[in-house]
C-alpha cells in the first residue's frame, strides 16, 4: 500500500533511518523526546521494528491545516509483529 501512494517500503524506511510525513499533534508531540523508543509497524505486511527517535523534522502541511513531520529514528531491529491500535494518522503513543 506505502508504494500504491507513493510513499516509502517498511524496508526503505529502516535502510534510511526516516518515517516520513507523519502528522503529530502538538499534544502527542510534547509526550515524545529525542531518545524515546519507537516502532515501526507495517500492518500490511505484519512486520515491525523497535529502535529510538533521533528527531522531529518538519515536513509541509497537511490539508487540513496539521504540520507534518519526518521521524528520524536509529537502531532499528525487526522484531515480532504487535497490531498496536494506531490514532487517525498513523501515530500512536503507548
Amino acid at each position: 500500500m506505502a508504494q500504491q501512494q507513493g510513499k516509502r517500503s517498511f524496508a526503505q524506511t529502516l535502510a534510511t533511518g526516516v518515517g516520513d510525513g507523519y502528522i503529530i499533534c502538538s499534544g502527542q508531540l510534547q509526550q515524545v523526546n529525542p531518545g524515546d523508543g519507537l516502532i515501526v509497524l507495517d500492518k500490511d505486511t505484519q512486520q515491525s521494528a523497535e529502535g529510538t527517535i533521533v528527531a522531529f523534522q518538519p515536513n509541509g502541511w497537511a490539508l487540513n491545516g496539521r504540520t507534518r513531520y519526518n521521524i528520524l529514528m536509529q537502531n532499528m531491529t525487526p522484531i515480532p509483529f504487535q497490531n498496536v491500535p494506531l490514532k487517525r494518522w498513523g501515530v500512536a503513543i503507548i
